[in-house]
C-alpha cells in the first residue's frame, strides 16, 4: 500500500502532457490552417467574391478530410508566421513557405513540394530596367516586402541598387506603379497573380537560376507526430497524383517537386 501512495504522488507530481495537434484536432473536428490570402494560386481570396482558391487551399480541404475534421483557415502572412504557429493560433501554415535558416531555427517544415527562384516586376513604361542584369545597378530601388524570403536574399546580393522593404506586400507592389521603385522581388506563383491580374506589370526573369528556395508547410518545433502524418500526407499526394492535379490546376506543375 505504501509502493502504491508513493507511485500515485509520483505521478501526481508530473505535468500533464500537452495535447497534440492530432490530438486536438480529432477532439474539437476542425483543422485550423494559416494563410496568407493574398497569395495568387496559393491561398488567393478573392477580393470580389470572398471565395478562396489556389493549390494550398485545396490540399488543405484535402488533408481535413483525410483527418476527419472541418478545414478553418486562419489569415496570416510571412510577417506574422512565427508567432500565429508559436502562439498556437494554427495548426499549420500551408502557403508555399520557403525553407530558410533563419526560419528553420523556429520553425519545423514538412518536406517541400515546389521550388522557386526569383523573379524582378516591373512596369511596361520603365525604361531603366530591361533585363535582370539592369536592377543591381546604382540609381535603381529594389523593393521587397518584409518578412518574405526576398528580403534577406536582396539585402545580401544587391550590391549598389538602393533596397526598399516595405511593410506588405501590397505595398511593394504600390511602390512600383507609383515609380518610387524600379522593381519588386516576387515568386513564380506571385509573378502570375501580377501578369494575370494587371495591365501595368511586366516581368524580368533572370537568366539563369539566381536563388532557387524550395517550398514546403510549416508547424511549430515540438510536435513530431504532427509533422510526420503532414509528411506522410505530402508523400502520398506526391505518389497518388493528387499534388499534380492540383498543381496544373493553377498552372504551377512547372515548380512542382514530384518526389
Amino acid at each position: 500500500m505504501r509502493k502504491l501512495l508513493i507511485l500515485f504522488a509520483l505521478l501526481l507530481s508530473q505535468p500533464l502532457l500537452a495535447e497534440g495537434h492530432l490530438e486536438r484536432i480529432a477532439r474539437s473536428g476542425e483543422l485550423r490552417i494559416c494563410i496568407w490570402p493574398d497569395y495568387f494560386g496559393i491561398s488567393w481570396r478573392d477580393p470580389r467574391t470572398q471565395i478562396l482558391s489556389g493549390l494550398d487551399v485545396d490540399l488543405a480541404r484535402e488533408l481535413a478530410r483525410e483527418l476527419g475534421s472541418q478545414p478553418r483557415f486562419v489569415d496570416s502572412s510571412f510577417a506574422r508566421l512565427l508567432d500565429d504557429l508559436n502562439q498556437d493560433r494554427c495548426d499549420v501554415a500551408m502557403f508555399a513557405i520557403g525553407i530558410l535558416p533563419q526560419r528553420a531555427e523556429r520553425l519545423a517544415f514538412t518536406q517541400p513540394y515546389l521550388k522557386s527562384d526569383i523573379y524582378a516586376i516591373t512596369t511596361r513604361s520603365n525604361r531603366r530596367i530591361r533585363q535582370w542584369s539592369d536592377i543591381d545597378q546604382p540609381g535603381v530601388v529594389v523593393a521587397v516586402a518584409r518578412g518574405t524570403l526576398h528580403e534577406p536574399v536582396m539585402r545580401e546580393r544587391l550590391r549598389q541598387a538602393t533596397l526598399l522593404v516595405t511593410d506588405t506586400p501590397a505595398g511593394r507592389e504600390q511602390e512600383v506603379e507609383s515609380g518610387r521603385a524600379d522593381v519588386f522581388m516576387t515568386d513564380y506563383p506571385f509573378s502570375r497573380r501580377m501578369l494575370g491580374l494587371t495591365d501595368w506589370a511586366r516581368l524580368v526573369a533572370p537568366p539563369s537560376p539566381y536563388h532557387l528556395t524550395p517550398y514546403a508547410w510549416a508547424v511549430a518545433l515540438g510536435d513530431q507526430p504532427w509533422r510526420d502524418r503532414l509528411d506522410t500526407f505530402v508523400t502520398s499526394i506526391k505518389q497518388d497524383g493528387r499534388l499534380e492535379v492540383a498543381a496544373r490546376r493553377y498552372q504551377l506543375d512547372a515548380i512542382l517537386i514530384r518526389d
